[in-house]
């Protein structure tokens, strides 16, 4: 995982950017180190991504500003929804296009550089998209207003508004720091350009002006020299980009305000420019407005046009029509010739006429068919349209992928050319019933002028990157005439205030002629973007711009530059030779970009394709985003891994992880009861609320132990691929945003809970003066009105936290899920479950499993039990879990899934008739002779479902059958004993006669066990066994004796005697272990089923699958061998399993009791059952070293060799004769042991195999 950068705040001087979810500033520098200086001090410092910044503290501030608007409106305050709509749309339309030029920009750079960081932030604008879609639903249905509708608009301002600002926050953590450590400043500033140059002009023109007005003033200066930096050095960019920041800001729009210019933006009824009406004038101006020198932008001369300008429209068609052909015709070549080895450049072109046909089919659904008429759509055709291109891409890709030595050769050069056609086909149809049902109507309806407005702003649809690349492309089909009156009608077009705008579209214009012919209007030479004119155009303009850094250099300076670009762009100068031809250059055979033009504008310099970047999915976005606001579409080369996830389908076994994505379904569960329930809130009684708090904090719980579980075991196995670095930090970083709004949750939850106590504890008030009662009537008014607020602002938190967990799950279950069937085998599946579950404890077990089991089917019950039964089939867990449904009070939610553990079709020879395995009683001992005996003992054997020492425990006990036959006189005087109520040890026993502390020398407790075996009480099972024959099974036990009363009573954590009143047996008391304990911190393992010293598990223990024994927390990379602990000491023969005594864990895997392994190395240093060595011997290994060297062995020894054996490294090796001493000439061990002792050899004898 890559390691995220700190946050950055030393860089402006505290002028930076808060994050929405912390008080944290964030502020982007580049590599070197920080400075303290503001950013004008020295703003080469200052990375280009702080931009980026800017925009997420503005659209966080228009979030919460709309969010306390939509709570009063909730709480009876009056609140306009008419202008709360608007600004919500205009939000909409700003994040939209925001999201879109990042998934195309941002997210694709960065996928080259850093895998698995981008595709998760791609995926979840598909789910902020369709929470704006809800929001407008709501907004738009505001029929009857009633209490339960402002609720819930406010409900979903708050989802809308935690939902954007914790994936804003997401991108300042993660994305952002990679963007500035894997990329140089000059690589930053082409990303940002080339992000800014994918936004559509119309939009980028009401985007820059917003942003400016919604930061600071120092910040937005901030954001002017960083635009400066940003912006290529050609004064006519520079100016295009500073004209519109320093325009008329439509964010008067955005926050109420009526204006017909802003609608535009929003609505697609009306113009799509909102620039038309909202120019931007200096005082300074005056009467230079009319000096310029570059013709007439205002009228368009009817008279002496040669057709109307709407149908410059059937230009588009035509050139769209002929690349298409063009397309089709190289497809039908690539068949004949049979050679589909490099496809790049067909596929490149196809990809651009798609994006040429997207923008169109867009332009002409948000500004064309409105304007004619407001029911006219061609949306299906279009849509139609998408898919087809779409599929070709598909294929064009299979076809990649399959190689030349595919045998369906012939089936891909069939669909190639089938699908050239269709497409081609449909364009045509589809193109031919919008020159004859549309066309007329616009000629007929509006005037020319109106037309060239309508052309102009249905090119403004397209982004800066694009239309660089149309007009060229368009004008050079054009016959002289045609490329005339279309530039004509592009500059009548153009408000005043696009001055220098048309300036650039005008010179790209030109570049598509052939030895650059210039465009004029007039015939004369005199196009607006020859070097003459562009001065002019450029000191003109720059009387409306903002005080803005313009360098002045001259304009003959800027023109010798244009066929190079800055030094600030060497990433893009680096990489030109690289970038693919022009899709004209293919077309028609000439170079648009030839030396010697008269026509002289700068190039954007992002067609180059220096980055790898791809711009058509981000197109495909644009299109679907336009007509139903969905997300951007998942078919990029970013999602490459989704068509792994349908592999994981129905038809899949269902593999040991998918367990743990079980407790996503329950977790759903419980936040749509919260969700629902916390509606109910506002009139509710004690009780309710009451439950309401039970049921939050036990999701509460759980999640927390779901969340670290993931973030402790799943994703570092998911990180531990190479090839999945990175792809769990958004996760991650989820996780600690959703356990802030458990957190803000709680906080509200226990001050709701307070004052409702105190409007209860007011109601029962009933004894008070008239004074006393009104002055009680007010406060109990301030109390219901904070009180119904708080319930209005918890239900739109639970709300939120629903919307954000559904989506969290969701992303986890698509993007990862998958991951673990590709990357990890069934048994390393198994190993991950199993540390999940190792690290649980019994408590939370024994909770969590019914609320589990409550949310699934039986069939899902079952499934998950048998892969927690293989993960665990090595403990005592099936034991436990038996005991525990037993012991529960309420096991009926975990009934269902009880049958799944003894569904084994293994052992079915060991049934008898009943269908049940015979276990047979003292009772049936003692009838059996010594044949039946002898065959239930071999059955006894042959059941593998027993655990071995349970085994060894009945055949012990049945071959002793006579000796037990013999005492069968004592059961008969206990129970005699028992029935007159005398039983031998009735009487408390002190730890510590002095200060009268209960308990015996073993343990303290306030209580004595009776044991089943004899009867008697004993304060342990030590005690017991001290002095008796036999041993107690303290499982077995079901009563104790209070030491206090002396009273003898089921076993539990206090006395039952009233005389007690409820005096507590032990701080400790496990109902399985029948464990009372009262000074040492003790936890039950569910998979030893037996309670240990220690905190707990995930604590300071966890529980390991293999070696089924629980090992410290530190312990966790050790080596695993299966059941190592179910032996006994190699010192002392105690059973380790059970011992009470502490072990030790050897580096080789086993164990022995932490006393014996103090006394065992004061004479030993390797292992006694596999003999490696017990530590770290350098020091000792150095020792003998030297010692060997001091010595001399006696010429008949000095050529001998021996032939060894290394205990450490288990090599085989020969190193020279010693009596004692023989090290290893692979790990240098004197772990030896010698194999074979005569052997001469050679002087040098050190060797190893």
């Amino acid at each position: 995982m890559a390691t995220p950068l700190p946050d950055f705040e030393a860089a402006r001087g505290g002028g930076g950017v808060a994050s929405s979810s912390s008080s944290t500033t964030v502020v982007l520098t580049s590599t070197t180190p920080p400075v303290t200086n503001t950013f004008a001090e020295d703003a080469e410092e200052i990375s280009p991504i702080l931009i980026f910044l800017f925009f997420h503290k503005a659209v966080c501030s228009e979030l919460e500003s709309l969010h306390r608007l939509a709570l009063e409106f909730a709480t009876g305050h009056h609140v306009d929804l008419r202008l709360l709509r608007e600004r919500y749309r205009f939000l909409r339309s700003i994040y939209k296009h925001h999201c879109n030029a990042e998934d195309e920009v941002i997210f694709s750079a960065l996928d080259i550089r850093v895998k698995n960081v981008a595709q998760t932030y791609s995926l979840e604008h598909k789910g902020e998209s369709t929470l704006f879609d809800h929001l407008f639903e709501l907004l738009n249905s505001a029929t009857e207003i009633d209490e339960s509708y402002r609720r819930e608009l406010a409900s979903s301002t708050g989802a809308l508004q935690t939902s954007v600002s914790q994936h804003l926050a997401k991108e300042q953590k993660q994305v952002f720091p990679l963007l500035i450590e894997k990329f140089k400043h000059e690589e930053q500033a082409y990303i940002v350009w080339r992000f800014l140059c994918s936004i559509p002009v119309n939009m980028l023109a009401v985007f820059l002006p917003w942003l400016a007005s919604s930061i600071s003033i120092d910040e937005s200066k901030e954001m002017q020299m960083c635009l400066s930096k940003i912006v290529p050095g050609e004064k006519l960019l520079q100016q295009v980009i500073f004209t519109w920041l320093g325009g008329k800001s439509d964010t008067m729009a955005s926050r109420g305000v009526e204006d017909s210019s802003f609608q535009c933006c929003l609505d697609s009824s009306s113009s799509m420019l909102p620039c038309k009406t909202s120019r931007a004038q200096c005082p300074c101006e005056g009467s230079k407005a009319g000096k310029r020198k570059y013709p007439e932008l205002t009228e368009y001369e009817a008279p002496d046009a040669p057709m109307h300008p709407i149908d410059e429209i059937k230009i588009w068609h035509k050139s769209i029509n002929k690349e298409m052909k063009e397309i089709a015709d190289e497809a039908r070549k690539i068949q004949l010739s049979g050679d589909f080895s490099d496809l790049s450049a067909f596929d490149e072109r196809l990809q651009y006429i798609a994006e040429v046909c997207i923008f169109h089919s867009l332009a002409e659904d948000k500004v064309i068919f409105p304007a004619v008429d407001g029911e006219f759509s061609f949306s299906e055709e279009h849509d139609e349209e998408e898919n087809q291109f779409n599929e070709f891409r598909c294929l064009i890709e299979k076809i990649k992928s399959a190689g030349a030595s595919s045998t369906s050769a012939a089936e891909f050069y069939t669909k190639l050319c089938s699908h050239a056609d269709q497409i081609m086909e449909t364009i045509q149809r589809h193109f031919h019933n919008e020159e004859v049902q549309v066309l007329p109507l616009a000629r007929k309806n509006f005037s020319f002028k109106r037309q060239q407005e309508l052309l102009y702003q249905s090119l403004c649809i397209m982004p800066l990157r694009l239309i660089e690349r149309v007009l060229p492309w368009l004008t050079a089909s054009l016959t002289e005439d045609e490329a005339k009156n279309f530039l004509k009608n592009l500059q009548a077009g153009a408000p005043k205030s696009d001055a220098a705008l048309v300036t650039l579209f005008s010179g790209w214009a030109c570049k598509g002629r052939k030895a650059g012919e210039c465009l004029s209007p007039k015939g004369n030479g005199s196009c607006p973007a020859k070097t003459s004119n562009i001065e002019e155009v450029y000191l003109h303009s720059c009387n409306a711009c903002v005080s803005m850094p313009c360098p002045n250099r001259s304009i003959k300076a800027c023109c010798q530059h244009q066929d190079k670009r800055p030094a600030k762009r060497t990433v893009v100068s680096s990489c030109g030779k690289n970038a693919s031809p022009h899709s004209s250059e293919v077309a028609n055979g000439c170079k648009p970009f030839g030396n010697g033009r008269s026509c002289c504008v700068p190039d954007l310099g992002v067609n180059s394709d220096c980055l790898g970047l791809s711009s058509l999915p981000a197109t495909k976005a644009m299109r679907s985003s336009s007509l139903n606001s969905a997300a951007p579409a998942l078919n990029s080369s970013l999602f490459g891994w989704e068509m792994d996830s349908n592999s994981f389908g129905t038809g899949h076994a269902e593999r040991p992880v998918a367990t743990i994505f079980k407790f996503h379904k329950a977790i759903s569960k419980d936040l749509e009861f919260l969700d629902v329930e916390s509606g109910k809130l506002i009139d509710c009684d004690e009780t309710f609320i009451r439950q309401f708090i039970g049921r939050f904090h036990l999701l509460w719980g759980f999640y927390k132990a779901h969340s670290n579980a993931e973030d402790d075991i799943l994703f570092p196995a998911l990180e531990s691929k190479e090839t999945l670095h990175n792809v769990s930090h958004s996760y991650t970083l989820d996780h600690k945003h959703e356990e802030k709004l458990f957190g803000d949750i709680y906080s509200v939850l226990t001050e709701l809970s307070a004052i409702h106590e105190k409007i209860q504890s007011d109601s029962m008030m009933g004894d008070v003066t008239q004074t006393d009662t009104v002055q009680t009537d007010i406060d109990s008014g301030d109390c219901k009105k904070k009180y119904n607020e708080l319930a209005t602002k918890l239900q739109g938190m639970c709300k939120s936290i629903k919307i954000t967990l559904d989506q969290h799950i969701f992303l986890e279950e698509l993007e990862l899920w998958p991951l673990f069937d590709k990357h990890f085998s069934i048994q390393e599946q198994d190993k991950i479950v199993g540390r999940i579950i190792g690290t649980t404890g019994a408590e939370v077990l024994q909770s969590m499993l019914p609320w589990v089991t409550s949310a699934l089917s039986e069939d899902e019950q079952n499934r998950m039990m048998d892969t927690w039964k293989q993960a665990t089939k090595n403990t005592m867990f099936d034991e436990w879990l038996n005991e525990c449904w037993k012991g529960s009070p309420d096991s009926s939610s975990m009934e269902r899934a009880k049958p799944s553990l003894h569904r084994d079709n293994d052992h079915q020879e060991v049934l008898d008739q009943t269908g049940q395995l015979f276990k047979p009683g003292w009772k049936d001992i003692f009838r059996m002779n010594q044949n039946e005996l002898e065959a239930e003992i071999r059955k006894v054997y042959q059941d593998t479902t027993l655990d071995p020492r349970r085994k060894d425990y009945l055949v012990q006990n049945w071959r002793t059958s006579r000796w037990i036959a013999a005492q069968q006189k004592l059961p008969k005087e206990t129970e005699t004993a028992l029935n007159g109520d005398v039983a031998l040890g009735c009487f408390a026993s002190f730890r510590d006669p002095e200060k009268q502390i209960y308990g015996c020398e073993h343990y303290k407790r306030n209580c004595k066990l009776r044991a089943a075996c004899c009867g008697q009480l004993f304060t342990c099972r030590f005690c017991h066994d001290k002095v008796s024959d036999h041993s107690m099974d303290r499982k077995l036990v079901t009563e104790m004796l209070c030491m206090r009363c002396l009273k003898v009573q089921p076993c539990g954590p206090i006395c039952t005697t009233p005389s007690c009143e409820g005096f507590p047996m032990a701080k400790h008391y496990c109902s399985i272990c029948k464990l009372f304990d009262d000074e040492r911190a003790v936890y039950h393992c569910p998979f030893c089923n037996l309670c240990r010293v220690g905190e707990g598990l995930g604590i300071d223990y966890f529980h390991c699958m293999t070696c089924n024994c629980c090992l410290g927390m530190k312990l966790v990379n050790h080596k695993c061998l299966e059941k190592s602990l179910e032996t006994n000491c190699p010192i002392c023969c105690e059973f380790l399993f059970t011992s009470s005594e502490a072990v030790r864990a050897l580096p080789c895997g086993h164990y022995m009791h932490s006393a014996c392994f103090q006394a065992y190395t004061c004479s030993h240093y390797t292992c006694p059952i596999c003999g490696k060595s017990l530590g770290d011997m350098a020091v000792y290994f150095g020792m003998l070293d030297a010692l060997l060297a001091a010595e001399e062995l006696p010429e008949e020894y000095k050529d001998r060799c021996q032939d060894i054996l290394c205990n450490d490294c288990e090599c085989k090796g020969t190193t020279r004769f010693h009596w004692l001493y023989h090290k290893c000439g692979t790990c240098g061990s004197y772990n030896t042991r010698v194999i074979r002792s005569e052997t001469t050899t050679a002087p040098d004898c050190s060797t190893s195999s």
